[in-house]
């Protein structure tokens, strides 16, 4: 009589108990990831806890090491909703949350893009360097597509109160956010090989005692200088606005004789001497939403405002192009008598709000876009002559955009001014976002900033990046400032992008040497193509 045949299961199935354990610890890798998000988050302004984003970054490295591609992916893309969700929660304040949860996961795919390509990386020898290469490279990316980029949550702009902001004066944003990504990965990875009793410790140290040097090391790289830098006088304006939210500008002439009665007030405070004389005066964004070019009106009101306070304006104006059909958002240089004597115009439109890109297609799931703009963007450096001061004008979120400023500071600015319009997004961070970039920029380029918002906040930022002054939200404020103008140009202004184009460079080479490993560990051993070597020894599937 034969004997029974027995079936047995693939070998390479293992058994329940050991894919319970599997799942659990996947899940676990998510639950951390996403707690890693939120800790970024909490890094960024209003609050001052910049250490919260390397801390960030050893969790994440630790959960990413010897992932494969595709884990790597998925930890990222959660990551990157822990810290995008709250971030830009003020996107969709007066418009619902479908467009905020949009923003927030299409984001979020470049932040899972990144996180595959530092997995696959991880486990190269000084893999922290090259992890935080990549991140870099993901953020080059998604500060260029879709739709000209959308720059905000880089890791450098939440870095204003670090003790490495002078990082920034020597290779920009982008390196300020390496040396900070570099420094938490260091230290997961330190911490992993001490461990496990690798001599290799010693060299993870190493990257981390540089990520932590960088920033007073920074400060010894000398500046270039053009000539000596001086003084001027600038006030900047916060008339205030009858209402929060999109509605504000509903009462445009409300805004516009705001802006004239808080200037007409500082210069009645002048001429009693409890205020400087102003050689230059920054009105925000949007401080005259008729456009002064084709209503007399408001132009008299605002030649009224430059009459009585005896210096230029900038004015934050909404201009009607030529064809009747487009609008420009404005900065005019105006003098009383005179008028507009110098213009520049937004350069950088806002998808979604200024212009709408595929407006048919997006009205199939808001009726919002309706009440989108039909902004066209400007040509220039953004630089304009007030009293012979070289202002270089970044309007709203084209502080965040790094060829922008560049051209400013390029073209001979030797201040920078920041008119924006905050009312729409009420009493969210937005405005601390944003300010903290101005610090950045401050930093990178060794100039003064001046931040003029509608509704706050508005604020004076020396070339250090110190706030010397802010004002409230939703108030009407005056900040007057004895401004330094500089003709220096750091290390950062003269390198431009090239920081950033060399790490996102060095990101791709590790990548592509990191599957060359792992393929040719597959040919040797027969195993699992995705992984590299030191991550299957490291019992990492």
């Amino acid at each position: 009589m034969a004997a029974p045949t027995v079936t047995a299961g693939p070998a390479s199935d293992p058994p329940a108990p050991s894919r319970r354990r599997t799942r659990l610890d996947s899940l676990a890798r998510l639950v951390v990831a996403a707690s890693a998000g939120v800790l970024l988050y909490a890094s960024f302004p209003p609050r001052t806890l910049w250490w919260l984003a390397p801390l960030a970054f050893v969790l994440l490295g630790a959960v990413l090491r010897g992932r494969r591609a595709w884990a790597g992916f998925l930890l990222g893309f959660v990551f990157g909703l822990g810290f995008l969700l709250p971030l830009l929660h003020w996107t969709g304040g007066y418009v619902g949350a479908l467009p905020w949860i949009a923003l927030s996961v299409a984001e979020a795919l470049f932040m899972g893009a990144a996180a595959a390509g530092m997995a696959r990386v991880s486990t190269l020898p000084a893999g922290p360097l090259w992890a935080a290469a990549v991140w870099i490279a993901g953020e080059a990316v998604r500060s260029r597509v879709p739709f000209g980029g959308f720059p905000w949550g880089r890791i450098g702009f939440g870095q204003a109160d670090s003790p490495l902001l002078p990082v920034a004066s020597v290779g920009g944003v982008e390196i300020l956010g390496f040396v900070t990504v570099l420094a938490g990965l260091a230290i997961a990875e330190t911490a992993r090989l001490l461990a496990e009793h690798r001599r290799s410790a010693v060299w993870s140290a190493v990257l981390l005692v540089v990520a932590i040097a960088s920033g007073p090391l920074s400060m010894l790289v000398p500046v270039s200088s053009s000539g000596p830098s001086s003084t001027t006088v600038v006030a900047a304006i916060q008339g205030n606005v009858p209402r929060l939210g999109l509605d504000f500008n509903s009462q445009r002439r409300a805004v516009l004789d705001n802006h004239v009665s808080v200037t007409e007030q500082l210069a009645a405070d002048v001429a009693t001497g409890r205020q400087p004389q102003p050689d230059i005066v920054i009105w925000p964004e949007n401080s005259s939403d008729i456009d002064p070019l084709r209503n007399p009106d408001a132009a008299d009101r605002i030649d009224q405002a430059a009459t009585a306070i005896k210096a230029p304006i900038l004015v934050g104006a909404v201009l009607v192009n030529p064809d009747g059909t487009t609008t420009s958002n404005s900065a005019l240089v105006w003098e009383a008598g005179a008028g507009v004597v110098e213009r520049t115009d937004k350069r950088r439109v806002m998808p979604f709000g200024e212009y709408m890109p595929w407006r048919s297609f997006f009205r199939l799931f808001s009726s919002y876009v309706d009440r989108a703009g039909n902004f066209v963007p400007g040509p220039g450096a953004g630089v304009v002559d007030m009293a012979g001061v070289q202002v270089g004008v970044a309007i709203c979120w084209e502080i965040a955009f790094d060829d922008l400023v560049d051209d400013s500071v390029d073209a001979g600015a030797t201040m920078l001014a920041v008119p924006s319009n905050n009312a729409t997004f009420g009493l969210s961070e937005m405005t601390y976002q944003q300010m903290a970039m101005s610090r950045v920029r401050a930093v990178e380029h060794d100039r003064s900033v001046i931040v003029a918002t509608t509704s706050g906040v508005s604020a004076t930022i020396s070339p250090d990046g110190t706030v010397t002054a802010r004002t409230g939200q939703f108030v009407p404020g005056v900040l007057v400032d004895r401004t330094v103008l500089e003709h220096t140009t750091t290390l950062a202004t003269r390198l431009r992008s090239a920081p950033e184009w060399v790490l996102t460079a060095v990101g791709v080479l590790a990548i592509a040497a990191a599957v060359i490993r792992s393929r040719r560990a597959r040919t040797a051993t027969g195993g699992p193509h995705d992984v590299a070597p030191a991550a299957r020894e490291d019992g990492h599937g």
